[in-house]
């Protein structure tokens, strides 16, 4: 895969659309954010069964570890529409907040 951000993001908002449709669900300001909350919370709980620091509920761990990537994923989308929603230019952000290291001495 080598879409940007933007491109990421676009594809993300016709799912989110699709989604918010089928459901009737009201994509309001909070949404997005209780939505990485939620998205996160499930990537934690694949998490402790990886480490087996939870019930595996009859799962197996290549199961487990798929369940993981996925919520993973679920992670990343929900961040993109909330930065998305809130016009925050993440490229941007990162050049400031985490870029400005690189070529710099120790």
């Amino acid at each position: 895969m080598s879409r940007s951000l933007a491109e990421l993001t676009d594809l993300l908002s016709e799912v989110s659309d699709i989604y918010a449709s089928r459901n009737v669900i009201a994509r309001d300001d909070d949404w997005y954010l209780l939505k990485v909350q939620e998205e996160l919370g499930e990537l934690v709980a694949e998490y402790l069964k990886t480490t087996s620091r939870a019930r595996l509920k009859g799962a197996d761990m290549p199961t487990i570890r798929t369940a993981m990537q996925d919520e993973a994923a679920d992670v990343l989308a929900m961040l993109l529409l909330f930065a998305r929603h809130n016009d925050i230019d993440l490229e941007t952000a990162l050049e400031r907040k985490w870029f400005q290291y690189l070529g710099s001495t120790p």
